[in-house]
């Protein structure tokens, strides 16, 4: 381990517990039955222990999207072909995709990370170059990265957050881009968790039942060659891992170290989690869960990790677009812990908060 990694993991510190304290005495003062708002009192109590602030607020906010290629594409793993993980960047950054179209309506900006596309790119306006490699190995004949790789795409994630902070960033959403990656954060999941490949993968692009047979061959051919210690994340990222996942652990990383909320997307970004939460499971407590994907993993992987997402909108996009949504969901529960009247302010009489009765 590197000392940029090593000082990021010893930077990790626990839940300010005064101020979720404070916020919970606040949410039960406000002119409502208490808890009747549901996970949104919770998420605000956990914002508000993960910032230290007591009222904190959610002003800059900013979706990292990472893409990269994956050697596992060799073996037809996917219906669309490869370049296009290349194409949808470019729709990226013309604000053309989902993604693009959610975090505007969310007010977030969009970071858009070349971690390892095949191609590369030209300089471009919005587009950071992180490059590991122009795509990890395949997989299932080999390890898809070294450690060494595994180890600079987290610390490139981790340098991303470092760069943005000093632009303003509040809370920050995970977004992934690359052909392949549900293999590897199928891989990944049942490395890490010991599962069946066939309990966590999933159809990915919308292949068919044959394919998806395969699929699962591909990656227990992949698990047996390659054998990834599930007690050593950088062994689990380096050997069946996406330079893109990686990156997204980084960014996890450093959110928590930085205490900034951490908002993640589907399959790919859980996947990232494991290896975030696996490095510091301190970390796990800063990600926010946006919601749960049709992939058929991620409810499990969701479980795994103890997290709750917030809404099943039987979203199986990527590319950021539940954590923007998440993000939303965010700033709505600390602006109702901050703006909401307390009984006293209001004049309202408190009785009785701890039932909700109805509005009768």
């Amino acid at each position: 381990m590197t000392n940029a990694l090593d000082k990021i993991l010893k930077a990790i510190r626990p839940l300010d517990t005064a101020a979720m304290a404070a916020a919970q005495q606040r949410q039960n003062s406000l002119t409502k039955p208490q808890g009747s708002m549901g996970r949104l009192e919770e998420l605000s109590v956990q914002i508000a222990g993960i910032t230290g602030q007591t009222l904190p607020r959610l002003e800059h906010k900013a979706i990292i999207t990472m893409a990269a290629d994956h050697g596992v594409v060799a073996e037809g793993i996917t219906l669309y072909p490869q370049e296009v993980t290349r194409q949808m960047v470019f729709n990226f950054l013309n604000g053309g995709a989902a993604i693009s179209v959610l975090a505007n309506h969310v007010g977030a900006r969009i970071i858009v990370v070349d971690m390892g596309v095949i191609g590369g790119f030209p300089p471009l306006p919005g587009l950071f170059c992180k490059m590991i490699d122009f795509g990890t190995k395949n997989m299932a004949q080999e390890s898809a990265m070294t450690r060494q790789q595994a180890v600079a795409a987290i610390e490139a994630g981790i340098e991303i957050v470092e760069i943005e902070k000093g632009k303003g960033l509040d809370i920050l959403g995970t977004g992934d881009m690359g052909l392949g990656n549900t293999t590897a954060s199928s891989a990944i999941f049942a490395a890490t968790s010991g599962k069946p490949v066939g309990l966590v993968v999933g159809r990915g692009t919308g292949i068919d039942d044959r394919q998806l047979a395969h699929k699962v061959k591909v990656i227990e051919r992949a698990l047996a060659l390659n054998q990834p210690d599930a007690e050593d994340a950088l062994d689990v990222l380096a050997k069946v891992g996406g330079f893109e996942i990686g990156g997204l652990a980084g960014v996890m990383l450093a959110g928590a170290a930085c205490r900034i909320p951490v908002v993640i997307d589907g399959f790919i970004s859980g996947a990232a989690a494991l290896i975030a939460t696996t490095l510091s499971p301190q970390a796990k407590d800063y990600l926010i869960a946006s919601h749960v994907s049709a992939e058929a993993g991620h409810k499990l992987l969701l479980d795994f990790l103890g997290l709750k997402p917030l809404v099943d909108l039987n979203l199986r996009l990527g590319e950021g677009t539940g954590a923007a949504l998440g993000i939303f969901f965010a700033e709505a529960a600390v602006k109702l812990l901050s703006d909401m009247a307390t009984f006293a302010e209001a004049g309202v009489s408190q009785t009785d908060t701890s039932q909700d009765k109805g509005g009768g």
